[in-house]
């Protein structure tokens, strides 16, 4: 079983459909989280998240959106309130059973953090082994990472739609996990 992984979309449908065809045939979609872009819903975005059936969860920026300080922005007149409904319905967090393996999705930490970006060079980072899952995924640092902690897979497919800074210009990511071999390939590319 592949699956296709992304994640920070930030409410660029370019660059999802981007990603989306350089994963190529995958068995199942994966978003961990800001698909939207705190107070900027993206009906395309949010279309293409749900007609594809991808398993979602929130980041910081839909709890933001969704809060009491979201309220004027999902009132707009402009967004199609099948697609708020179905966002408002999308977890925080998701514990999968996949081919026999535990998968763990979160947007910053599987642990209450406050939202901290944590990146492998951070003390914090070795917390992922003390997991109970085989595979974590998690989002938020717009970094790629594929590593093990502990026993663990860690993974972050880096930031789909708001891409990192580099000597090339910003580069945006996607990931495959092939869940057999529990091999990571990342995708960069130029967003839009």
């Amino acid at each position: 079983m592949k699956l296709g992984i992304v994640s920070d979309i930030h409410a660029n449908p370019g660059a999802l459909r981007r990603a989306f065809d350089l994963m190529g045939d995958v068995d199942r979609w994966i978003c961990l989280g800001d698909c939207i872009n705190q107070f900027r819903f993206s009906n395309e975005v949010v279309r293409e998240l749900r007609d594809r059936d991808v398993c979602t969860i929130w980041g910081n920026h839909e709890e933001v959106f969704f809060s009491a300080q979201g309220m004027r922005a999902r009132a707009e007149d402009w967004i199609e309130p099948e697609l708020l409904i179905w966002l408002s319905r999308q977890q925080k967090r998701r514990e999968l059973q996949l081919e026999g393996k535990r998968v763990l999705l979160v947007h910053s930490t599987p642990w209450e953090s406050g939202g901290a970006y944590i990146l492998p060079s951070s003390s914090e980072f070795k917390r992922f082994g003390e997991v109970a899952a085989d595979i974590v995924m998690y989002g938020h640092i717009h970094c790629p990472v594929a590593t093990r902690v502990a026993g663990t897979l860690v993974i972050n497919p880096g930031s789909t739609g708001e891409g990192r800074p580099t000597s090339q210009g910003f580069i945006s990511s996607c990931a495959v996990l092939d869940l057999e071999s529990e091999a990571v390939e990342h995708f960069d590319f130029i967003a839009d």
